[in-house]
């Protein structure tokens, strides 16, 4: 019986692997991640813009987004930015140079990787702009330039 449980096991395991890496779509990177920011204390809600790799304020807060990825839209939706939120102190003027929150969060599933603060909540809602990157075919510095295709006559 424990070979035939091994056996279950080790295919299951194999099916489930074989259909992940089949079933990968590409994504999408995007210059701009958008963001909802909830301060609790005035309970207002604001929408933001934050480019990718330029600190953006939120409150006391400083979002910087690494990366922002987003399915086409022929394949399921899913849309995630790797972000860094870092506190400032407003006294000082001064961030605090050890992150609060670095992750992933995800669009489709806020609560999953949630920014957890006594006053701020900040959710991804989703990337736009120009798509400059497909994350399944990352760029190559080395690789050299395709040859030009012939001038027809």
């Amino acid at each position: 019986m424990r070979a035939s449980t091994h056996s279950l096991l080790v295919g299951l395991a194999l099916a489930l692997a074989v259909g992940l890496t089949a079933g990968s779509a590409r994504a999408d990177q995007y210059p701009v991640a958008t963001f909802s920011g909830l301060d609790k204390i005035t309970a207002r809600v604001t929408k933001f813009d934050a480019p990718v790799g330029k600190p953006t304020r939120f409150g006391a807060l400083e979002v910087t987004v690494r990366a922002c990825d987003k399915k086409p839209p022929e394949e399921p939706p899913q849309t995630a930015a790797y972000l860094e939120v870092r506190q400032i102190d407003e006294e000082k003027n001064v961030v605090d140079p050890n992150p609060i929150f670095k992750g992933w969060m995800f669009a489709e599933s806020p609560g999953l990787n949630a920014l957890e603060h006594p006053v701020y909540d900040v959710w991804l809602n989703t990337c736009k702009g120009s798509p400059i990157a497909s994350s399944m075919t990352p760029p190559s510095p080395a690789a050299p330039a395709a040859p030009a295709a012939p001038k027809a006559p």
